[in-house]
């Protein structure tokens, strides 16, 4: 078998080609995998590489890391840099990562992501387009999904809103607003998942992988499918959290915004029964979050029904706004710098967020013929 290193090389980011497969491993375990600049152009650079290489049959993108798959986008980094005023910076971290995410979900050959541990934020990003290109989003025991930027006054970028509108009912739109984390059963339940294997099973998997001959792409989803076909996930997806509640979500959930979704929660509370309690919790998170990120984050799902190409357009505009007159700084500095857990919302209540408010923060900065991603199609 021989392995081939890409000149790409970060040290965050292994990329080789071995057994006709290219490798991506994601290798900074202290920061739960989360991207850096640097890791973002390795793996793009290495997908270029490989896109019209006949050698390269499929992609596999994985952590050995047992805590995480991907945590998401290096929020200090973006803060740090936006309190310097470097917002170059910031426009070409997300630049270069919507361009990543755009050459997945675009990708001529099987794209499979090994998603064990945490999956949030970008690492999302670098996964769920693995659905588009023949490939699988392959999820594990140890799988926690989700998209948890409301939570520090962001909204779910990397084109996960193109995902999150697909799924089945109103579940997409609670996923956004909420930011609650999801388990494998409920990935499945949801269509943001593909296969399930155990953790423990990922290892002899990743060998069968680098040993097994393979003519096609197609060949390397199918053997990943054979072995997906030995483990059972627990819970069944039809009983899995979500579907258990989907009834609920649904009810609430497709209402058209934030303050009526807010007010039937409370008249569920309110009338006592059996789904007081979980009414009651989710309130709770509701008001945790910030006010015009939820509203965002709402508008950004029912946006999504065009092209990739277009929500990461929207999302680029997006992630200018939330950082110039949005939430996100001050949410980075209560999660995440101070961790005072006091955030100082731009709005203190969800009654307080106008149409028009939640209208403004969609308004490009950019004219569309100098878009910086005005050239991805599809």
């Amino acid at each position: 078998m021989s392995i081939s290193a890409s000149p790409a090389v970060s040290d965050e980011v292994a990329t080789y080609v071995a057994n006709r497969i290219g490798f991506i491993d994601l290798e900074r375990p202290k920061a739960l995998n989360a991207l850096s600049t640097g890791m973002i152009r390795a793996m793009h650079a290495a997908l270029e590489q490989w896109r019209e290489n006949p050698d390269v049959l499929a992609v596999v993108v994985r952590s050995q890391h047992p805590r995480a798959f991907c945590a998401g986008g290096d929020v200090r980094f973006l803060y740090e840099s936006a309190q310097r005023g470097e917002h170059d910076a910031r426009d070409t971290f997300f630049t270069e990562e919507y361009r990543l995410n755009h050459a997945i979900f675009t990708y001529p050959k099987p794209y499979i992501a090994l998603t064990n541990g945490v999956v949030m934020g970008g690492g999302m990003g670098i996964s769920q387009g693995a659905h588009r290109t023949g490939g699988l989003r392959v999820v594990t025991n140890s799988t926690k999904m989700a998209m948890p930027e409301t939570r520090i006054g962001l909204f779910p970028d990397v084109g996960a809103s193109w995902f999150l509108a697909r799924t089945p009912g109103a579940l997409g739109r609670y996923l956004a607003v909420t930011g609650e984390t999801i388990g494998a059963a409920d990935a499945l339940y949801a269509g943001l998942a593909d296969v399930y294997i155990d953790d423990a099973a990922l290892p002899a998997l990743v060998d069968t992988l680098r040993r097994e001959p393979f003519e096609r792409g197609a060949d390397v989803v199918a053997c990943i499918e054979r072995e997906a076909a030995k483990h059972q996930v627990v819970p069944e997806p039809d009983a899995s959290p979500l579907a258990s509640t989907r009834a609920l979500i649904d009810r609430h959930f497709a209402l058209p915004d934030m303050t009526q979704i807010l007010a039937s929660l409370e008249h569920e509370r309110e009338q006592g029964g059996d789904f007081a309690d979980w009414a009651e919790q989710t309130i709770a998170v509701l008001r945790e979050r910030s006010p015009l990120s939820m509203a965002v984050s709402l508008e950004v799902v029912t946006r999504a029904e065009g092209s990739m190409a277009d929500v990461l357009r929207g999302d680029l505009d997006l992630t200018r706004t939330c950082f110039a007159q949005g939430d996100t700084i001050e949410g980075i500095r209560a999660r995440i710098i101070d961790k005072d857990n006091a955030p100082r919302w731009r709005f203190a209540r969800i009654e307080d967020v106008s149409a028009a408010d939640v209208a403004k923060m969609f308004e490009s900065p950019w004219p569309a013929s100098e878009h910086p991603l005005r050239d991805l199609r599809g």
